[in-house]
């Protein structure tokens, strides 16, 4: 009976250490899984900073949303080519103001006033005022092209003007110095002055 219980003892110990090693083996084998189970499911702390940094957005993104559009630069520039074109024209201010100019000279002066006299004031004074009212369309012309060539440097830092804004607004400078230069020459009767009555 001895040796039954020992050998039961030994059987019962074999089969316990056999039950452990295999729940050890399965319990080796299940970790892979659980672990490749763990690494398929993304980390809460990885997903709740994803989706913050989604909310957020990127900071060019956002900067190039609100970043203008350029309208007001290109309507600057085609206004500074316009009043440009206007300064070479005279513009319909400037023959209004010449005309009364010239109503103004009839009136004041007599007619018994030498010639000299009467073509300086009837005319000649008229001539000046088409002169001042160009000079300040070309002057206007040149401020807003200038203004609308420098507004970048102002501006948002890497947004490059449009090559057609750039165009127009040097345009309008262009004909804005001719128109200022020709003004000038006009007024101080360097080019067509008054003829000559002695």
């Amino acid at each position: 009976m001895a040796t039954k219980t020992t050998e039961g003892t030994e059987t019962g110990t074999a089969a316990g250490t056999g039950a452990r090693k295999d729940d050890e083996t399965t319990a080796a084998a299940g970790a892979p899984e659980e672990r490749a189970v763990d690494a398929a499911q993304p980390d809460e702390d990885a997903v709740a900073s994803a989706a913050e940094g989604e909310g957020e957005g990127d900071p060019e993104e956002a900067a190039g949303d609100k970043a203008p559009s350029g309208v007001g630069q290109g309507a600057g520039a085609v206004v500074s080519a316009a009043l440009g074109l206007v300064s070479l024209s005279g513009g319909w201010i400037g023959t209004v103001a010449s005309a009364r100019e010239q109503l103004v000279g009839q009136l004041r002066t007599s007619s018994t006033a030498s010639v000299a006299t009467q073509v300086k004031e009837v005319y000649g004074d008229a001539w000046h005022i088409t002169a001042l009212w160009a000079g300040l369309f070309a002057l206007a012309a040149l401020i807003t092209g200038v203004v609308v060539l420098a507004r970048p440097a102002f501006g948002a830092p890497g947004r490059p003007q449009a090559p057609w804004i750039k165009s127009v607004a040097w345009a309008g400078v262009s004909l804005g110095v001719i128109g200022l230069l020709l003004a000038v020459l006009k007024y101080s009767d360097a080019l067509l002055g008054l003829p000559s009555t002695g």
